[in-house]
């Protein structure tokens, strides 16, 4: 159960109502197809065609007593129709039905799943853009390493979630694929001609082969899709929630002023909406798992798949576009903290600049492991409290014979950190 869904839309594609609506459109068009062959008169598409109908409660009613959706289906449409029914589902088999629908579910539920990357793309991008020349500490293994910008960080996000758009639309052409074969995938009762007909009229391709089935490689490639755009999601989750910890507190989720963190400490404002991200995501990445177990099934098809999909990809779908619409609306509205930013920028007492002025040392004709050892004795002076990287390296002689002051202001400058990031911007598209 996905917790306060705010997307119908998502939710409609997997709803029955929409289920039952693709399979009598597929049925439908079979029907138009086989006409414009002959094998259906023309009064007989007309009765169908006026009176297929179906209702989701009635199926349900015949399902309990035939347990098969399909005939359940078919018996109900029947119902409605008369005579004229016995031409609907001529030559195909149930898979031929379900598969098709399935594809058509799957793409729909793709190009959601498109505008939600999109969606966050865009909030990343405005981020970007106001805190471009923000500084803040960049880290290494959750250690302090070297400045970097707030506008960096947003354009990274960016840019990840480029590459979860190209793997969502990937995931759409892939699994954008139907089949009307028959009961082994062998055409015996069918001819190709309708299945070219009726996966073109629903935006499909016609598979090359079939067995019974469409190949389950593809769904699996579909859920690894949306696994891997999952784990990025989880990765700006966990991002943020680091950020926003007591001890650094450079980012905050949005917390709304009648908002709660906690029944029993007041004082409360917790990532819950990184948190909820993070739990999500493992969900997804073990849905793929599933796709991937429902590859191998027996000769020309058996079921063992179809129970589990009916979990997983409705279930897939719908916490992905969930979660990229809450991720869109987090970094929307994050409370974003310079002050505090510079402030854990200059927690380390200049330790930043280490590799500047090693740098600078060789530049000076120094040997690097002598330059290293020169910058790292002072540099654990400064880890120890014992005063400022600069003034520490100005009171060491070996280092002082090498460097003059004036040197030493331009390798403790921000601004070198910073010459690349109009180029950066450019490249990926975000402007000077």
């Amino acid at each position: 159960m996905i917790p306060r869904y705010t997307r119908p839309e998502m939710a409609a594609i997997w709803a029955d109502e929409n289920r039952f609506s693709i399979w009598l459109k597929i049925e439908l068009l079979a029907c138009e197809a086989l006409h414009k062959r002959g094998e259906i008169p023309a009064a007989d598409l007309k009765r169908i065609r006026t009176r297929a109908k179906f209702s989701v409660e009635r199926i349900d009613a015949i399902e309990r007593e035939v347990h098969h959706d399909v005939i359940a289906f078919l018996t109900n449409v029947a119902e409605h129709v008369g005579p004229s029914s016995r031409f609907i589902h001529k030559g195909l088999t149930s898979s031929d039905v379900l598969d098709t629908a399935l594809a058509v579910q799957m793409t729909e539920a793709a190009a959601l799943l498109i505008a939600g990357v999109k969606a966050v793309r865009k909030a990343a991008a405005k981020k970007a853009k106001q805190y471009k020349f923000t500084p803040m500490i960049g880290r290494s293994h959750g250690i302090h390493a070297e400045p970097i910008t707030f506008g960096l960080k947003m354009a990274l996000l960016y840019d990840e979630f480029g590459r979860a758009l190209a793997r969502l639309e990937q995931a759409k052409e892939i699994v954008r694929v139907g089949k009307l074969s028959g009961a082994v995938g062998t055409h015996a009762h069918l001819d190709p001609s309708v299945e070219t007909y009726v996966c073109k009229k629903l935006g499909l391709k016609p598979a090359a082969i079939s067995t019974q089935i469409l190949q389950r490689d593809r769904h699996a490639e579909y859920m690894n899709h949306l696994a891997v755009v999952a784990c990025s999601v989880d990765r700006w989750a966990t991002e943020f929630r680091h950020l926003q910890r007591t001890e650094v507190r450079e980012t905050e989720e949005y917390f709304d002023e009648k908002q709660k963190g906690s029944s029993a400490m007041p004082h409360k404002r917790n990532p819950i909406i990184g948190e909820r991200l993070s739990g999500m995501a493992r969900l997804i990445r073990g849905y793929a798992v599933t796709a991937m177990e429902n590859v191998a099934l027996w000769h020309e098809r058996d079921i063992s798949h179809s129970s589990a999909e009916r979990v997983i990809l409705p279930d897939a779908t719908i916490a992905l576009d969930y979660m990229l619409a809450k991720l869109s609306g987090m970094v929307a509205s994050l409370t974003v903290l310079p002050d505090n930013m510079m402030k854990n920028l200059n927690q380390t007492r200049g330790l930043i600049h280490s590799q500047q002025v090693l740098l600078l040392l060789t530049e000076k004709g120094v040997k690097r492991e002598v330059a290293y050892r020169l910058v790292q004795r002072n540099a654990m002076k400064a880890w120890a409290g014992e005063g400022e990287l600069r003034s520490l390296l100005e009171a060491d002689k070996e280092v002082s014979k090498f460097v003059t002051d004036k040197e030493l202001d331009r390798v403790f400058d921000l601004t070198t950190h910073f010459r690349d990031v109009n180029r950066t911007f450019k490249i990926l598209g975000l402007g000077r």
